[in-house]
């Protein structure tokens, strides 16, 4: 415990899976967090997250905002600035899954699939960066997929976003060069979260049969990952995909 004491976290899609452990942990470990939900669909849930971080006696603010459009973009980095002071960690973990064979795929779900995975990464990091170069501090954590590494068929797009937040991260971290800040992804496996939703009992089945651990990923299984990267005892680690998936690829 402690890892993350008085540090400011803003993680992005934080109202329900993976952010949503991920701000529960980081809140466990001392941090004060800026949550992110995207619309007024998920206000309750990120409300329901306030709430708990609350009970573990941190400062939480909840900020409406679509991270793939630059304006809001600006109003959450903004909010999250006036209300601490300063931003330390920043968790791009916002996305969106959908499927459709590449000759299927309407142009339009490539499209959004890039605006809300990928976009985000480069408009939230670019927007806090140079509050962490000039505190001289920061951990930039991106949220990308082990299938960055494997491919799926009718995954294009989402593989695709995953496999660019790597290449992404890498590029970034040799610009940032001897800055004391890092920036890194975790590469989740397959894990019951509510994007999962929608996919079928059989393609669940084999996706688990799959996977050496013989189970999905919970929440709990991923989110030590990120409290790993965002402490600093994640110093040396530059521009590097950390992937529990349960040995579903070993990288």
């Amino acid at each position: 415990m402690g890892k993350l004491d008085n540090k400011i976290a803003l993680i992005t899609g934080s109202s329900s899976g993976i952010g949503k452990a991920v701000a529960l942990a980081f809140a466990a470990e001392g941090a004060d967090l800026a949550l992110n939900y995207p619309n007024d669909s998920q206000a309750d849930n990120a409300a329901a997250v306030q709430k708990d971080i609350e009970a573990l006696g941190r400062r939480v603010v909840a900020i409406r905002a679509d991270v793939s459009q630059e304006d809001e973009v600006q109003h959450l980095v903004d909010t999250t600035r006036q209300t601490y002071g300063r931003i330390d960690i920043l968790v791009n973990n916002a996305g969106i899954a959908s499927a459709a064979t590449v000759g299927d795929m309407p142009v339009s779900m490539w499209d959004q699939m890039l605006a809300v995975n990928l976009r985000s990464v480069f408009l939230c990091t670019r927007l806090v960066l140079p509050l962490m170069y000039k505190q001289d501090y920061g951990k930039i954590i991106s949220t990308a997929s082990q299938l960055a590494y494997l491919g799926s068929p009718g995954l294009s797009h989402y593989c695709a976003a995953k496999a660019a937040i790597i290449a992404f991260t890498r590029s970034l971290s040799r610009e940032i060069g001897t800055r004391n800040i890092n920036a890194n992804c975790v590469g989740p496996g397959a894990t019951q979260t509510p994007i999962l939703t929608g996919i079928s009992s059989e393609a669940l089945e084999a996706i688990r049969a799959s996977i050496p651990k013989g189970h999905l990923a919970t929440v709990d299984d991923i989110a030590p990952t990120y409290v790993f990267l965002a402490s600093d005892e994640s110093s040396h680690y530059v521009g590097q995909c950390l992937s529990p998936n349960g040995g579903d690829i070993m990288l």
